[in-house]
């Protein structure tokens, strides 16, 4: 493995982690007393098990299709871990700590011992050991959707079961719930409820929140033809549809539906059908046909279409920053999301680059966090770390024993 620098320098780190200190003592202060006089003896953020950090552990999730090798490297140790091999294994997604290995017959679960847990005005960033959870049931089509509490595991024909996220964080799969009805599109947990999409026959299908029993509890005004992609951003969740998107947000208990469109009648082949972001971000991005891509800001509510070249793979880290754009080039181009002009490009970088679009399995994909992105190079058996926010230098390069057509990451 060659490395270049990436450390940081110490005193942030330690006003980073001295600020966390500081902020989650006020909250155990508030939380201790005569009524709760155990609080002073588990520190706020306590995570049995796990070490907390000051800084992001991010660790990327690897697989071989091929040969079902998989593995599991750690960002900030630069260590290469073996996991068990997974035969069949067609897609891998991760809900930001589980990993989920999409096979034919179901799908394995595998906990990167990486993740983060957002208090609002402060984050806890926590390491633990990586274990396997467990198979669950459901082949091709199945879709996960986690949040701190649940886990819905949607099944090609509709159906869908809820896990409790404490039971995978234990190391089990546990008894899931199964919600009542059949759904149009995965199930997406948010504030504290479900979102989730129904049709009646023919008709667009329509958006329904649940409890996490599966009873509807509101209805909000909205329709949804042809349901295709959906991301959860802090403006709420964005489901994809013929004409654009749908926004549901929840505000003081209350869930409302907006209607993102195009502006415009897009062609099928170029709607947007699976977003990439920053986890967080409420910058998407998507296929917006083989030459360009659709980037929508939730926070605008606007969608632009940069004309870029042959796409294999797009993502941004958000407002302020590049989209990058995997071209068939091989080359990983970078461009302003506003004007739509190309900022910086690099020497190729993949040289057996598939002739797909974007979103096309095992095609390579581009992972962003806060400070970096990461693209898989499955021939060349590497992972280039990149400093988008350098002209796109190339700040690491990781060589690996399997072809990484398979790569998620978690800890962001």
């Amino acid at each position: 493995m060659s490395v270049r620098s990436r450390t940081r320098p110490l005193v942030p780190a330690l006003l980073s982690a001295a600020l966390l200190t500081a902020g989650c003592a006020g909250q155990e202060d508030a939380e201790s007393g005569p009524e709760n006089p155990s609080s002073s003896a588990t520190p706020h953020g306590y995570v049995e098990g796990a070490t907390e950090a000051a800084e992001q552990q991010s660790r990327l999730l690897l697989g071989d299709p091929g040969t079902g090798d998989t593995r599991v490297l750690d960002l900030i140790t630069g260590k290469i871990h073996d996991t068990a091999r997974r035969a069949g294994v067609t897609e891998l997604t991760t809900d930001g700590r589980f990993g989920y290995f999409h096979g034919a017959d179901g799908t394995h679960v595998l906990d990167s011992g990486a993740w983060m847990v957002d208090h609002g005005d402060h984050v806890h960033y926590y390491r633990a050991k990586i274990q396997e959870v467990g198979e669950l049931p459901g082949g091709p089509g199945t879709s996960i959707r986690s949040d701190a509490g649940a886990t819905v595991v949607t099944a090609a024909d509709g159906t869908a079961d809820v896990h409790s996220r404490a039971d995978l964080e234990k190391g089990t799969l546990g008894t899931p719930a199964r919600l009542p009805g059949t759904y149009a599109g995965p199930v997406v947990p948010y504030a504290e409820h479900l979102i989730a999409l129904t049709r009646d026959g023919d008709a667009p299908a329509k958006v329904a929140v649940l409890d996490r029993s599966g009873k509807r509890v509101a209805a909000p005004e909205s329709e949804c033809e042809d349901p295709r992609g959906d991301a959860v951003t802090r403006r709420g969740v964005v489901l994809g549809c013929a004409d654009g998107a749908l926004l549901v947000r929840e505000d003081d208990g209350t869930f409302t539906a907006e209607k993102i469109t195009y502006g415009e009648g897009v062609p099928k082949k170029e709607r947007a059908a699976r977003f990439r972001h920053r986890p967080d971000s409420s910058t998407l991005t998507a296929a917006a046909g083989g030459n360009a891509v659709w980037v929508l800001d939730v926070t605008k509510r606007a969608w632009t279409r940069v004309e870029t070249g042959p796409v294999v793979a797009a993502n941004t880290a958000g407002e302020g920053s590049p989209l990058l754009v995997l071209e068939t080039d091989g080359a990983l181009h970078g461009y302003d999301m506003s004007t739509g002009e190309e900022t910086a490009v690099t020497e190729p970088l993949l040289t057996d680059v598939p002739e797909a679009a974007i979103g096309a399995a095992p095609a390579p994909v581009i992972e962003v966090d806060r400070s970096r992105a990461y693209l898989n190079d499955p021939a060349g058996r590497r992972v280039y770390e990149i400093d988008y926010n350098d002209a796109l230098r190339v700040a690491r390069t990781f060589d690996l024993d399997i072809r990484p057509s398979l790569m998620a990451e978690t800890g962001r």
